[in-house]
């Protein structure tokens, strides 16, 4: 299985700590509103959600690819 991080869009505060030390490039604020995670590019490795000062990127399991 694999990980794959989300971000609560509805608090995310588009701060760019997630941004800073995603280490794929998987992470972007394009609308200066919320982050927004490419899946094509997460590897799931949670340094996002341990960087994150609000604490509101998670890592979830994902059973399949689309």
């Amino acid at each position: 299985m694999k990980r794959k991080a989300k971000v609560d869009i509805n608090i995310c505060v588009a701060c760019g700590c997630c941004v800073k030390v995603c280490p794929r490039g998987a992470i972007s604020v394009p609308d200066g509103i919320n982050a927004v995670i490419d899946d094509k590019f997460c590897v799931g490795c949670g340094k996002c959600a341990a960087e994150c000062p609000a604490s509101i990127i998670t890592l979830e399991e994902v059973y399949h690819e689309s």
